[in-house]
């Protein structure tokens, strides 16, 4: 990529602000070795990295880089034969361990997040060289007796030398004989060895060797002839532990060096994902999107002659709510750019200080981010493709070592471009034709667009010339965009309109700014007719085009609005339905009820007349008779309430599109209805009850837009069981007690449970941060501390819940 059109459009600057986010230094320097790509694939693969990681470290407190080293030095030095410090390899296991433990995590994770786990793949710690230096060296960078037989038992000698030594000197300083002849009672160190103080008059009544004096001279430091042989021994053993450490160095940096390549292999993998998790955390703050990188159109036949209409070249450009990422996101002003198969060259017009260069150095610099695997500050759906080249003639360079003048360095860098750039590149030019005389200026500028155009490169540029708004309005492939100008306000609102042109607004500012009505009148005179024509049919089409747009806007708004009463009446004719047939089924089991018992007694006077003869023949029949009209009148009843066909329950309407401030949502978790307060771009502020939560979008259902009637109410969901005041974590690993403390937590809150006690241990503490740092960020805990003495101290947590 140009390495000049880099520092116009500031990418070095992107880079400096995504170092702050690297943990260690092989990340930093990935990152300022990060160059966009031409490769749509690696582009593409890089994007769905970034993309991966924002999820896991939104759902993965633990996936972090932090203390981890770069080991290349200490590895070069091993490979040099020079002994590393025990604090090097301190450094080395811990670099190692963490590395371990990644890998461990991201390797479980692969089915969710393959392109960063594939990174993680190429993790090869040593298991060799963590456990050896585990065993001979401490957190501390302390050498272990455990390091070699040799150094325990050199080690247990120097105690006990050490311990003779200081046994015989005691008894010399607690004899009464000597107590007058010493300064102090005590026994202190002079060049490495023991010594007591001797008051210099009675220097000799003790037989000794003179290591020091005090600064008076009042004081002789005096080693006592009978501890010399003690104190020989003492330092023999001190010199013999020494040796032996140091053989133990030598021995673990060999061992490093044949290791090298592993470890080198782990700290550029460590470095790749610290560069992937820094795009991440860069992307958060941006509040950016991963955009679509599409590929080049395919060419559409032109049923032209080639001479008299160029091709388009196939590229993309689709920047919803763009943003310059080096600009103040509260106030800067988003813009919307694209490419239509109509136009593939832009020409932007407007008032200075207006926003034009700003929209140029957006569009370049975010077209260099997303091909440097990065999110842009932009909306969803902002689409690029891949250019092999970039190339921005913006800003003033004059030279005056060089004797340029501006418009020399324009053409000097414009003349560079046109041999280089292809139908594959991008072209921003600024102020183009500016410097010089206005007609001989914009007859060249016409002439470099021209050439642009024939040679099929896409480009943008911006100018003040009124010829080429007339020449982006009349050649094919070119368009005009504009930004506006408030005349109210007399200021520029730095929104971007593609397909109008610009206008001066000269008269319209002169006015508002008090000139006489007279002289404006005068000027306007002046102006051709035509000029004023189309000056008045540019503000027609733009009020035109604000009409359509608002009516646009209107129109979505109502369907909207339209989508969620349909949705109410939906839910509200179902629930009616239900409660009809609910009301024929409880009249229609009444009847049966009822048919049933007459049933019955008909069944029992059957039984009771068939068990009496009648006098004759006839009443005998016209019993039959009559108990037969009865059954057949019954069973009519019986059918006629048979009950109705099942239905299933209607169901809660789930409204679709995107959530806004206001908006009611369901939340299954809880089981209970919340209020959007926030929305952002990878989660959303809830208003529940008395607290606030953050959620991820995912995890809500909306239910009703803001100012609609209910689609449900509110339905409360039966208290759970509580799962006890005490939860006990201890030999759990942490991904495991991170899923049964949140799973706690929640069935907690629903239990109505005021606080709970957690159970973690003290052993190493990474059990308890870890506990506390998801307690600090859980929407659930209002507050946590450190269990008290008879609580279980350290190794216990209380936190307090919200209440419901």
């Amino acid at each position: 990529m140009d390495e000049r059109t880099l520092r116009v459009l500031e990418f070095d600057k992107i880079r400096e602000r995504l170092a702050r986010f690297a943990s260690f230094s092989v990340g930093v320097e990935r990152v300022q070795a990060l160059l966009p790509t031409d490769d749509i694939r690696l582009a593409q693969e890089w994007l769905a990295e970034l993309r991966e990681s924002r999820r896991l470290l939104d759902q993965k407190s633990d996936i972090y880089l932090g203390g981890v080293h770069d080991l290349r030095p200490f590895v070069a030095q091993a490979l040099r034969g020079s002994p590393l410090l025990p604090t090097d390899f301190v450094d080395v296991r811990y670099t190692l361990v963490r590395a371990r433990t990644l890998q461990r995590s991201l390797a479980r994770l692969a089915d969710q997040f393959p392109h960063v786990a594939d990174v993680a793949l190429r993790i090869s710690a040593p298991q060799t060289v963590i456990e050896e230096i585990g065993r001979c060296i401490d957190e501390r960078g302390e050498v272990l007796d455990s390091a070699s037989e040799d150094l325990a038992r050199i080690r247990r000698e120097l105690r006990e030398s050490h311990s003779r030594l200081m046994e015989r000197l005691q008894r010399i300083v607690a004899n009464p004989t000597n107590s007058p002849y010493l300064q102090e009672a005590l026994i202190t160190q002079r060049q490495g060895r023991y010594v007591i103080p001797l008051r210099a008059e009675f220097k000799g009544r003790i037989p000794g060797l003179v290591h020091d004096q005090s600064g008076s001279g009042a004081t002789l430091f005096i080693e006592p002839l009978a501890v010399v042989d003690l104190n020989n021994r003492w330092r023999e053993a001190q010199l013999a532990e020494e040796e032996e450490i140091r053989r133990i160095l030598v021995r673990l940096t060999e061992l490093i060096a044949v290791n090298a390549d592993a470890i080198i292999n782990t700290v550029e993998a460590l470095g790749d994902l610290d560069l992937i998790f820094a795009k991440a955390r860069y992307a958060n703050e941006l509040r950016g999107v991963e955009p679509e990188l599409a590929p080049w159109k395919s060419q559409k036949p032109n049923l032209r002659p080639p001479t008299s209409s160029p091709q388009h070249p196939g590229s993309t450009i689709r920047l919803l709510q763009a943003r310059h990422p080096l600009l103040d996101p509260l106030t800067v002003v988003p813009i919307d750019l694209y490419l239509d198969d109509d136009y593939f060259v832009i020409v932007v017009t407007g008032p200075n200080t207006g926003g034009k260069t700003v929209s140029l150095k957006t569009t370049g610099l975010l077209t260099l981010m997303a091909q440097a695997g990065l999110a842009i500050p932009a909306a969803e759906g902002s689409t690029l493709s891949v250019f092999e080249q970039i190339f921005a003639d913006i800003g003033d360079e004059q030279s005056i070592e060089q004797s340029l003048s501006t418009f020399s360095s324009h053409m000097t860098h414009i003349v560079d471009i046109l041999e280089r750039a292809d139908d594959r590149s991008l072209v921003l030019l600024d102020e183009l034709g500016a410097g010089t005389d206005p007609e001989e200026g914009a007859a060249l500028a016409q002439a470099l667009l021209s050439t642009l155009l024939e040679r099929r490169i896409t480009a943008l540029a911006t100018t003040h010339y009124s010829e080429l708004k007339v020449y982006a309005h009349t050649t094919p492939f070119v368009t005009n965009a504009s930004v506006e100008f408030d005349i109210e306000t007399l200021s520029p609102t730095y929104r971007l309109s593609i397909g109008l042109p610009g206008r001066s607004n000269a008269f319209a500012i002169a006015r508002r700014l008090g000139l006489v009505s007279a002289i404006v009148a005068r000027a306007e005179a002046l102006v051709s007719p035509h000029a004023r024509e189309a000056d008045a049919m540019l503000a027609e089409i733009k009020a035109a085009r604000e009409a359509t747009l608002a009516a646009e806007a209107e129109a979505k708004a109502a369907q909207v609005r339209g989508e969620a009463l349909a949705a109410d009446l939906r839910y509200r004719l179902a629930k009616v339905e239900e409660e009809r047939r609910a009301v024929l089924s409880e009249t229609r089991a009444l009847a049966q009820a009822e048919l049933d018992a007459v049933q019955q007694e008909v069944a029992q006077v059957r039984e009771r007349l068939a068990g009496v003869s009648s006098e004759t023949p006839r009443g005998q029949g016209l019993h039959a008779a009559w108990l037969a009209e009865a059954e057949t009148v019954l069973a009519q009843r019986a059918a006629q309430t048979r009950p109705l066909p099942a239905t299933e329950p209607p169901q809660p309407i789930v409204i679709e599109g995107p959530l806004a401030a206001g908006d009611k949502v369901w939340i299954p978790s809880l089981q209970g209805m919340g209020e959007v307060v926030v929305v952002g771009d990878r989660e959303l502020e809830v208003k529940v009850g008395a607290f606030r939560m953050k959620l991820a979008p995912h995890r809500v259902e909306l239910r009703q837009r803001g100012e609609q009637p209910a689609l449900q109410a509110s339905v409360a969901a039966p208290r759970p069981a509580s799962p006890g005041m005490e939860l006990d974590l201890r030999g759990l690993t942490v991904d495991d007690m991170l899923i049964e403390l949140d799973r706690y937590l929640d069935t907690a809150y629903l239990a109505g449970l005021p606080h709970v006690r957690i159970i973690h241990g003290k052993g190493t503490g990474a059990l308890r941060v870890a506990v506390r740092d998801e307690l600090r960020r859980h929407p659930l805990i209002k507050e946590y501390r450190s269990g008290e003495s008879n609580e279980g101290g350290e190794g216990v947590t209380v936190a307090k819940l919200v209440q419901r």
